[in-house]
């Protein structure tokens, strides 16, 4: 079957590859510089080594660090302002996948005359982008790989710009910037590129065969990687597998799209500002058991992939094997488990489920048709 393949066109890995950035920026023609970041971020010291290597080798170097998780337009249309104002040439994004969401849209509209609600959906924006550098600071949403941005519209809907312009032209993964991430941070992110990998190897639409290669191989590194990164945070080898499992996934789901975990997630997150990564996890086990009770030998290739000794005989064993092991880990990353525990009402899951039913771009890829009752079931189930 023909299919298209789209990534991001160089990576730079390896402990202390931040130390390269201001020669890699130089690389790319950038002499004024704007660093897209969060105020935690600014605030660490992680940010202090990097911004020294763009001072020396930069005529200007300017830190955005407004971005909010989840960003709303208003943060990313200040973000444009300041670089037209300043005049930057390149924009580099660090930190997590809000931070990296907002760098790839300031590098392409603070060069274009579209309005952002102009370019919502796929395929819409136009035009070139500034040179962008993205370095992922979680092993999380592989924003670094895909060319989607997620943004928070005033009406609270999450809204997704997917267009090729949005891929970088580096990623650059230092495992060192990821050594002080909290443990349910660390646990969060994991689960959210390991939804990637799932949802990227089981999607209706798309499914080829190099992001089935890469989503295998993701959750391979992730699942072999979190429970050790959870036990020792400065586990540089460990962080390290897990930076590569989440590029990996992403360049996967960017191929081959995300489907009813990461729909049913987008409500909780806009509504309650629960991080991605978290929504995931709590509605990844009720939407494997919804995918597998139509399709029982689903995820039996994921199954054999991270537990082959016990996958079992059959499809329907290996499948199982795989949606089980998932639970575990959940649990295991010591994360919440039930919407209840993190605030949701029960009076809130039909205003969820009328939002989730918005999200088509993702229900139409999952592989088992997603009704309004059924998200609602799912809800329920995860309450």
């Amino acid at each position: 079957m023909p299919f298209l393949f789209e990534t991001v066109r160089r990576i730079e890995c390896g402990p202390g590859a931040a130390k390269k950035l201001g020669a890699l920026a130089r690389e790319l023609s950038c002499r004024r510089i704007l660093v897209v970041t969060d105020s935690g971020i600014k605030a660490s010291s992680l940010l202090d080594t990097p911004l020294r290597m763009l001072a020396e080798e930069m005529e200007h170097v300017s830190v955005f660090s407004e971005v909010l998780a989840d960003p709303p337009e208003e943060v990313i249309k200040a973000a444009v302002s300041r670089a037209r104002n300043e005049r930057i040439d390149g924009i580099v994004g660090f930190g997590g996948g809000s931070s990296l969401d907002t760098a790839k849209l300031v590098s392409l509209l603070s060069q274009s005359p579209q309005e952002l609600e102009s370019i919502y959906g796929i395929g819409l924006a136009k035009g070139a982008r500034l040179p962008l550098i993205l370095v992922p600071t979680t092993a999380g949403t592989g924003s670094e790989a895909t060319p989607i941005a997620i943004v928070t519209t005033p009406t609270k809907e999450k809204k997704g710009v997917v267009a090729p312009q949005l891929l970088p032209d580096l990623a650059l993964l230092d495992p060192e910037l990821t050594l002080t991430i909290p443990p349910n941070v660390t646990a969060a992110t994991g689960i959210d590129a390991m939804v990637h990998a799932i949802e990227a190897h089981s999607t209706k639409h798309l499914k080829n065969p190099l992001s089935d290669a890469l989503a295998i191989q993701a959750l391979r590194l992730l699942h072999g990687n979190l429970r050790r990164v959870l036990a020792d945070g400065r586990d540089v080898v460990g962080r390290e597998e897990m930076l590569k499992g989440a590029l990996m996934a992403g360049m996967a789901f960017a191929n081959a799209p995300c489907a009813a975990v990461h729909a049913l997630a987008y409500p909780l997150g806009a509504h309650y500002h629960l991080p991605h990564g978290l929504c995931n996890a709590i509605m990844l086990p009720h939407v494997l058991d919804f995918n597998i009770a139509g399709y029982p030998g689903l995820y039996a290739e994921l199954g054999e992939a991270i537990l082959p000794q016990r996958a079992g005989r059959t499809q329907e064993d290996a499948s199982l094997v795989f949606v089980n092991e998932m639970r575990r880990l959940v649990s295991d990353a010591g994360l919440p488990l039930r919407l209840s525990e993190v605030g949701v009402p029960k009076s809130a899951l039909p205003k969820l489920a009328k939002d989730a039913m918005k999200i088509d771009r993702l229900l139409r890829n999952n592989p088992r048709e997603v009704t309004h009752k059924d998200a609602l079931d799912l809800y329920t189930q995860a309450l």
